[in-house]
């Protein structure tokens, strides 16, 4: 099989530049074949963004899986740089000051692992929103392979709650792969928080979009909050310069994908 990029993450770097990083499958790396590369844009709207390499392989030393790294997510908080990623078992935190370089923050045991749903649930694709003053880190798994939306919640970025389901089954299914690569976003001008929940990629890319005035309550085993279904997969949404964007991998799987966005109210 071919390499692919899948999921992502695009932010600005402290020197203004523009970071995409990709998990790539399939590659020559030992075991689940997985590793994070980069790319660098001068504008986050120009196209052929410069190959930068190979941005970070999984790491053993830190219990990580060998080729398990999942599904980057990037934000920053007073100047340092947080990357939440998956390492095929366990949900992992590392930060950076200059939103290019990022160093593990490991537990006490000297492990990446910070949180997971047991060794066999592929804990992965987690993304982080703030709401007040908590931090809600919404990701999927799939214990008994029915796959579902999970949050948990904190107020340091360290200590997380029990996690809760928050999307799971209705029309879009429980296999597991039926709750991926979950984003969420609080439209400011209403107070809704959409969920965007992806089936499928490639040709036949589908995603559900669900919205709820509740961040951890978007529709289990119902669809009453079910409000877009989107020939897309693995989006991500990003403000810049008071315009939205939405991001997605390319129909091919041979890339990514940037489009302007509008919010509407029917």
């Amino acid at each position: 099989m071919s390499r692919t990029p899948v999921d992502f993450a695009l932010w600005q770097a402290a020197d203004g530049t523009w970071q995409l990083w990709s998990c790539i499958r399939h590659t020559a790396v030992e075991g689940r074949t997985r590793l994070f590369h980069r790319w660098e844009g001068a504008r986050l709207t120009e196209t052929d963004w410069k190959p930068m390499g190979v941005a970070m392989m999984a790491e053993a030393g830190f219990g990580e899986t060998p080729g398990g790294l999942q599904a980057p997510h990037v934000f920053q908080i007073k100047g340092l740089y947080h990357m939440f990623y998956g390492d095929w078992v366990n949900i992992c935190l590392a930060t950076g000051l200059d939103g290019k370089t990022f160093a593990r923050q490991l537990t006490p045991s000297g492990k990446a692992g910070m949180l997971s749903e047991g060794p066999e649930s592929n804990a992965r694709d987690p993304m982080v929103l703030r709401i007040g003053d908590r931090y809600y880190l919404y990701y999927t798994a799939h214990p008994n392979r029915q796959g579902a939306v999970y949050c948990r919640t904190s107020k340091d970025l360290r200590n997380w709650s029990a996690s809760k389901i928050v999307a799971s089954g209705g029309s879009a299914g429980n296999a597991f792969t039926s709750a991926e690569c979950p984003f969420v976003y609080q439209e400011k001008t209403t107070g809704f928080f959409y969920l965007f929940r992806t089936q499928r990629y490639g040709e036949k890319a589908e995603t559900r979009v669900y919205r709820s005035r509740d961040p951890m309550n978007f529709g289990v085993d119902d669809d009453r909050h079910l409000v877009a279904n989107l020939p897309l997969a693995a989006p991500e949404i990003i403000e810049h310069a008071g315009q939205h964007y939405i991001a997605s991998l390319l129909p091919s799987l041979k890339g990514i994908r940037l489009a302007r966005l509008k919010w509407t109210r029917k």
